[in-house]
């Protein structure tokens, strides 16, 4: 294998009782995602799922089938989203506990915790947002109780590990003032339960418009495109062994202006008349890493598509000509950027295995069918 491929998995595609509650009942990731429609000539709206159809991932039969998927693309395991929201709130867990309490799929995996506070402007662009449940960071006992919950999963044999330990990773690593102590605490937690530690991973922009302060503090800065450097120094001294890295803002603001883009981006968040934004994939992605995505300790995503008009409407800017064809390019791209590295370390995340609702998924749709999977099969084997 030329890559470990590592897939995030969204686990939204089930009711919970806080989606019914600001939803209505049987809401799901689906819900929006067949209601989808063009916005413009062309636009590939609403997105049709193939081989699984609408599924729900309460049933075990189709974790079974994606787990087969993956397994014949080449993909190393699924990157579960899981939700702590702090003393002990858990949201979407439900997926994830029964293949760990089932054993099932014999799969690998590894968690990425989602530490967002959770709001309906996920879903909805329009009126004010509300907090459907907050992301609190209550101290010492919560990191305990939290460890105690993931640590069945981090001694499971399917985990996946990154130097002998079980891979963990933090989705928000700005906005969690004490994250250098919870890391602290539960490498000790780790050793202390018979690992040899954790294997910290921070999911960062590689041209970040944020910068986190001594202090904890988060102020705006304007994107460095040369270098991402100072940022992945930045993240790494907080603790973390890795990161995971997002490179869609840099290649719009390199593929179109840095300014240009971040003024379109301002209009459109006030002023849902204007056309939507448009990337051409093909011309964008050549701009999606950075030089520093070659350091050993950087494992960069690929992206197969982006299309967030779902959740967010017109507000956020659609790939066109995301086709597993242009994907393969991205991919071998990819291959060049981490080639030199030791072969534990050869990771690419996907981003991602069913974010439907945003359009980036590699599972089989109606337009496509197993193009995108095809796409990594032939490009890692």
């Amino acid at each position: 294998m030329k890559a470990r491929v590592i897939a995030y998995y969204l686990p939204q595609f089930h009711p919970i009782p806080e989606n019914d509650e600001a939803w209505g009942p049987g809401f799901t990731e689906w819900t929006n995602v067949a209601k989808a429609r063009p916005l413009f000539h062309g636009h590939y709206q609403p997105r049709i799922p193939a081989d699984l159809g609408f599924y729900d991932l309460r049933l075990p039969e189709v974790r079974e089938q994606q787990a087969q998927m993956a397994r014949e693309a080449g993909i190393e395991g699924f990157c579960y989203y899981h939700y702590w929201m702090g003393n002990g709130k858990l949201l979407l867990q439900r997926p994830f506990e029964e293949v760990l309490k089932s054993g099932k799929p014999d799969f690998p995996f590894c968690l990425c915790w989602a530490n967002h506070e959770w709001t309906t402007k996920t879903w909805q662009n329009e009126g004010k947002s509300k907090i459907i449940a907050p992301m609190l960071y209550p101290g010492i006992e919560d990191y305990v109780a939290h460890f105690n919950y993931v640590l069945p999963a981090f001694k499971d044999p399917r985990y996946i590990t990154v130097d002998g330990k079980p891979i963990f990773c933090i989705f928000d690593p700005y906005h969690f003032p004490d994250i250098s102590r919870f890391i602290a605490t539960w490498n000790e937690l780790a050793i202390n339960n018979g690992l040899s530690g954790i294997h910290f991973n921070a999911y960062v922009n590689n041209t970040s418009t944020v910068k986190r302060l001594p202090d904890g503090s988060i102020k705006r800065v304007l994107p460095n495109l040369e270098s991402s450097a100072e940022v992945y120094k930045d993240v790494l001294s907080l603790g973390f062994d890795s990161l995971t890295t997002i490179g869609k803002a840099r290649a719009e603001m390199l593929s179109e202006g840095k300014y240009k883009r971040i003024i379109k981006k301002i209009l459109h968040r006030y002023f849902s008349f204007l056309p939507t934004l448009r990337y051409n994939y093909p011309k964008v992605m050549p701009y999606y890493f950075s030089p520093e995505d070659a350091w050993e300790n950087v494992f960069p995503t690929i992206l197969p598509q982006w299309d967030r008009t779902p959740r967010a409407g017109n507000e956020e800017g659609i790939y066109y000509n995301a086709t597993p064809e242009n994907f393969k390019k991205h991919i071998e791209h990819a291959l060049k950027v981490i080639e030199k590295k030791k072969a534990e370390h050869r990771i690419l995340f996907l981003k991602s295995w069913n974010e439907w609702g945003e359009g980036n998924y590699v599972e089989p749709d109606l337009k496509y069918g197993h193009g995108f999977l095809d796409s990594i099969k032939y490009s890692i084997s």
